[in-house]
């Protein structure tokens, strides 16, 4: 019995899906900070904080922002780095993760339905998201980060594949 080496996938997501995620983790960030600066301004009305609290509510959203330039900065250029995926003549291959890794097989004979994702960040972006569901929880890959145009393609190719390959599936 031959077992076969985990290894890279052979293909990165769309170069333009660093900036998406920048865009999208800086949104995020930018909608925590102004809460937290809000709370921070008030925080003196609210008489029920103890007076500790209230003479150092500036400090949330600064500590905060610094962890929030990591967010915005440093996590989606390391994404990019980790984040893989190829499409062989028999299994869906990805790897996600930015602190921790995920690899994931997904026999194509085994699914089920191919969902093609846009949502409007991604449109601006040209990019699309492509969602492999099978019978498994387990199963299911997700490629966020692709281009729309080779999305739409693999996604053909793989629902016109798992047509002709279809087994059992039990």
């Amino acid at each position: 019995m031959t077992t076969a080496a985990l290894r890279p996938p052979a293909h990165r997501v769309s170069p333009r899906a660093v900036p998406m995620w920048t865009v999208r983790s800086g949104m995020g960030v930018a909608l925590l900070v102004g809460v937290l600066c809000v709370a921070a301004w008030n925080a003196g009305a609210w008489g029920w904080l103890p007076a500790w609290i209230q003479q150092n509510a500036w400090w949330g959203p600064i500590a905060y922002g610094g962890i929030a330039v990591f967010q915005v900065v440093v996590v989606p250029r390391w994404r990019y780095r980790v984040h893989r995926w190829e499409v062989t003549s028999d299994v869906i291959y990805t790897r996600t993760g930015w602190a921790t890794r995920e690899w994931q097989l997904v026999p194509v004979s085994r699914i089920q339905t191919v969902d093609y994702n846009q949502g409007w960040l991604e449109r601006l972006f040209r990019l699309a998201t492509l969602e492999v569901q099978t019978a498994s929880h387990a199963g299911s890959s997700t490629i966020e980060g692709l281009d729309a145009e080779q999305a739409r393609q693999v996604s053909e190719e793989l629902a016109t594949r798992a047509g002709t390959l279809r087994d059992d599936a039990t």
